[in-house]
């Protein structure tokens, strides 16, 4: 049986890892600087990780959620904790496209409407309504567009409001931070306007921080760094299981459940509450988010040094370097010759970085030496290199 072919592949295989390195099976060691999409949180193969799934699966590795799993409120107290969002209800899922789908769906349920408004440059999912609300024609086949999306430009709140006006939207839809957009950032004001509008028309805002989120900006969620925002509705997955999948639905306090408007087989399964809970206490333990902070800001001041670098976008470790030039060729040569893996994102000029948030002040040193020496030899082949700038 051959596997379907829709992932272009780098021809290089991690057999394992190790804190924020992966090596193939010649040993080759490669810093990772992506985290495969912003999933490693902690770490690759934390201590404590390894130990927390291996004692759960020696007990019990699933049973649905017909039954109590003590884990699930174990974990929802942890997390309510550690976010500063205890007021909020908990519903557990497998990934981030299903986190979406569910609070999308919250947002019809709540209002009785079918409209979502969402932002160009957005990604939320490939799974039904995820796809709908993410502004990608290509993903998109036809039963995907199966209500009516209004995207408008991020930041702009006056074209937010003409569609609210209208009452015809369940839910507003953005990301904490734009990641395969090119790392944009929603304004304070924006955000606070557009909670504002929402409330007035009893439309839910639904913050989406499956790639933003658990500690990646420096914060919990990105949002906390906007005072007085509070949403709805708070979607999240990618670190929350370090690579094990698991996703999680933040529902505010008066949004009532009831038995089987929501559900799900394999979401909240114990070895998926176990890894959650490792990333946690990790996280807790190891004082992440702050060195997310720190690490965050002393990266982007490198990259900003650099002079091929015409912007530097993000928070923490979710950070866009834009180039003068496209950044495929300098992602090749980061990792065939420099052996360190980076990201790329829908704008051909922003190269994507998202190390595990346990990453260090000396690999970080690492990175931008191996960045200058291909930048180097980038230059050297290609005369003019640095003064073509893309146009505006």
């Amino acid at each position: 049986m051959n596997l379907f072919d829709v992932y272009p592949l780098y021809e290089i295989e991690p057999v394992r890892g190790r804190g924020c390195y992966v090596y193939d099976h010649k040993g080759v060691e490669y810093l990772d600087f992506y985290g495969g999409h912003a999933v490693i949180s902690i770490g690759h193969s934390h201590p404590h990780y390894i130990q927390r799934i291996t004692r759960q699966i020696q007990k019990l590795g699933f049973y649905s959620n017909s039954i109590i799993n003590s884990l699930q409120k174990e974990l929802a107290d942890k997390l309510g904790k550690i976010s500063n969002c205890n007021e909020y209800q908990l519903f557990l899922v497998n990934s981030g496209a299903e986190a979406n789908e569910n609070a999308i769906k919250l947002a019809s349920f709540h209002n009785g409407r079918k409209k979502i408004i969402s932002f160009k440059k957005s990604f939320h999912g490939r799974t039904s309504a995820a796809c709908n609300v993410t502004d990608d024609p290509k993903i998109k086949s036809e039963i995907n567009k199966t209500f009516e999306v209004g995207f408008c430009d991020l930041n702009d709140l006056a074209e937010v409001e003409k569609l609210l006006s209208t009452k015809e939207y369940a839910g507003v839809i953005l990301e904490g931070i734009q990641g395969i957009g090119g790392i944009h950032l929603p304004e304070t004001p924006f955000l606070l306007g557009l909670q504002q509008l929402c409330r007035q028309t009893d439309t839910l805002l639904i913050l989406d921080e499956i790639q933003s989120g658990y500690g990646r900006s420096g914060k919990f969620f990105a949002f906390q760094y906007h005072e007085g925002v509070k949403p709805d509705i708070i979607t999240m997955a990618k670190g929350m299981g370090n690579g094990f999948p698991i996703g999680g639905v933040l529902i505010r306090p008066d949004i009532k459940p009831k038995h089987g408007m929501l559900g799900t087989t394999f979401g909240g399964n114990h070895l998926a509450c176990a890894a959650a809970l490792a990333v946690l206490e990790v996280m807790e333990e190891d004082q992440l988010i702050p060195n997310a902070a720190l690490a965050g800001d002393y990266l982007m001041s490198e990259l900003s040094a650099l002079p091929e670098v015409k912007e530097v976008r993000g928070r923490g470790l979710m950070i866009g370097a834009e180039f003068e030039n496209p950044i495929a060729d300098l992602r090749k040569q980061l990792v065939f010759k420099e052996k360190v893996f980076t990201g790329s994102s829908a704008d051909p000029y922003v190269l994507r970085l998202l190390p595990p948030l346990s990453i260090q002040i000396n690999q970080i040193d690492q990175l931008i030496e191996k960045m200058r020496s291909v930048l180097r030899s980038v230059s050297d082949k290609t005369p003019g290199y640095r003064p073509i700038s893309r146009v505006s």
